[in-house]
């Protein structure tokens, strides 16, 4: 069994480590978006931005004046905020480099669940906030999104935590790294399911875009500028770059230091970012295959997702 002892997990070493690597995917966010904006530009013939159009586009923002509407309350201040250290939290839990979770007391399941959901409750609330109908519009898309995507992460992770036998995701990516599934047939097919909604929540076509300010994708940011915009802009870009890394550090686990060692460490952080920008460019050349659909058919292919989950569910029932 491939595994770290409980203890190391814990300790003040690891707890560095899951510190480390949150602020190495913060500083990297921005350069994700610019890669993803540049093969976009690629596909569809254009010169488009360089791939740190990003890190620029946030340094002119920061030197910018805050300017909020009159009406608008304390959360549409603390939204940037919460966005940032929310999904920071998430990265520190993640099994990126070691098969042990550097953040024990976040490194479960229902624990990142919840993080996310409170990402995109205050998202969607400051959107409300301003009381401006075009970021109201947009608050309600947000919120109807994640009413449709979230089961279907769920019920897809849980099912390979139920065949794993624990929601920590140190011992969920341990147990798929020793080949040795009790449920293979459920593993596969939740694995398909997440992989769905992990694209979903990557912001990807035909559900997102994400240079469309003046759509009602982003609708809630319209209000925002300056500083407070550019932690917006960050949030957004970590985010999908840590939803990206869930799949490839819990599901896609091969490459992970198996001891604290240095060697063994380094070609975790390697392999990590191999698998990580491999992941990242096949989700942005297979979005740019896609064409936009109208939202309220959203419904419809996010239904497939969930059939696809609750089969992976029968099938871990039936004991496959």
């Amino acid at each position: 069994m491939i595994n770290l002892p409980s203890e190391i997990a814990t300790s003040t070493g690891m707890f560095l480590l899951g510190i480390v690597q949150a602020l190495i995917l913060l500083a990297l966010a921005p350069l994700f978006s610019g890669i993803s904006r540049m093969i976009r530009a690629r596909v569809q013939s254009r010169r488009g931005a360089g791939v740190l159009q990003d890190y620029r586009d946030i340094a002119k923002l920061m030197k910018r004046q805050n300017i909020l509407p009159d009406n608008a309350s304390f959360v549409s201040k603390v939204m940037p905020y919460v966005l940032i250290s929310t999904v920071l939290v998430v990265a520190m839990s993640l099994p990126m480099f070691t098969l042990a979770s550097p953040f024990g007391a976040g490194g479960d399941l229902i624990t990142a669940i919840y993080l996310f959901a409170l990402f995109r409750f205050f998202f969607s609330i400051a959107g409300l906030d301003s009381n401006s109908s075009f970021s109201g519009l947009g608050a309600s898309r947000e919120v109807t999104l994640g009413v449709l995507v979230e089961p279907v992460l769920i019920l897809s992770l849980l099912v390979i935590a139920l065949a794993a036998g624990s929601t920590n995701f140190g011992m969920i990516s341990s147990a798929l790294a020793t080949q040795s599934w009790n449920y293979p047939v459920a593993t596969l097919v939740a694995m398909v399911a997440a992989m769905f909604a992990i694209f979903v929540e990557m912001g990807k076509i035909p559900f997102d875009l994400a240079e469309a300010e003046q759509e009602l994708q982003e609708g809630p940011l319209t209000e925002y500028s300056g500083p407070a915009f550019a932690l917006i802009k960050v949030g957004l870009s970590l985010k999908s770059v840590v939803v990206a890394s869930v799949f490839v550090s819990v599901l896609l686990p091969f490459g992970a230091a198996t001891e604290l060692t240095f060697g063994s460490i380094l070609w975790g952080i390697i392999t990590f970012f191999i698998k990580l920008l491999i992941v990242f460019v096949i989700a942005c050349v297979f979005e740019n295959t896609l064409s936009r659909v109208r939202f309220m058919l959203a419904g419809r292919l996010t239904s497939v997702g969930f059939g696809v989950s609750v089969l992976a569910f029968v099938f871990y029932l039936i004991g496959l």
